[in-house]
């Protein structure tokens, strides 16, 4: 049987039991990122909604979230952070609605980080892989992307980024509001070589 000692009248006593049912402190547990959608801008706001934020269920579907699931909110144009639950919306629609209290803190066309979080031990952070989408200013999904954490000559627990599909490096880019595919077709059109399209992207728009 356990005990703890407790200050009475200015006395340490010593109290048996009365830690019995606490529990114990188990491994390190760490709240992480599992999600994100970055960069998807609000198409409406309705303060007399249920308080929720509405998303297209093909965003989510393609990053992992849930409907019901919250989330945490942070507003690149206000700087308002907030936390709500996710609802589907219509598939295709590429919406992105607050609703109810969440509505007073943002304009249409505002730009949001939404993130999902899990819970893990740092075991587990090789394992992880969140799936990140990042968005063009319509809404359309510009880069589907991978956060790792791996093993590296340098350090136990090292970060890369990597584009989810290709699994590499190279084919990522973090210049905002730029549709790089638009900018690749264009340059073709205009005659430039695959590999001259390549150089000019890696130079200009790479991570």
């Amino acid at each position: 049987m356990r005990g703890i000692r407790l200050p009475w009248r200015g006395v340490l006593v010593y109290v048996q039991g009365l830690t019995d049912n606490l529990p114990v402190r188990g491994p390190t547990m760490m709240k992480v990122i599992r999600a994100k959608l970055h960069g998807i801008r609000v198409t409406n706001a309705d303060l007399n909604y249920h308080g929720s934020i509405t998303l297209d269920p093909d965003h989510c579907a393609l990053a992992g979230l849930y409907p019901m699931e919250f989330v945490e909110i942070w507003n690149k144009n206000s700087g308002a952070r907030i936390s709500t639950y996710v609802i589907y919306g219509e598939a295709g629609s590429r919406c992105c609605v607050l609703n109810g209290a969440a509505a007073r803190t943002c304009q249409v066309g505002d730009e949001l980080i939404i993130a999902a979080a899990d819970y893990c031990g740092p075991e587990k952070l090789y394992d992880l892989r969140p799936r990140i989408l990042t968005f063009l200013p319509d809404n359309q999904i510009d880069q589907v992307l991978n956060y790792e954490v791996f093993a590296s000559d340098a350090r136990p627990y090292d970060f890369r980024i990597v584009d989810a599909d290709r699994h590499t490096l190279e084919s990522c880019h973090t210049w905002p509001n730029v549709d790089v595919a638009a900018i690749r077709s264009d340059l073709a059109a205009k005659g430039w070589s695959e590999a001259d399209i390549d150089a000019f992207v890696e130079t200009h728009f790479s991570l």
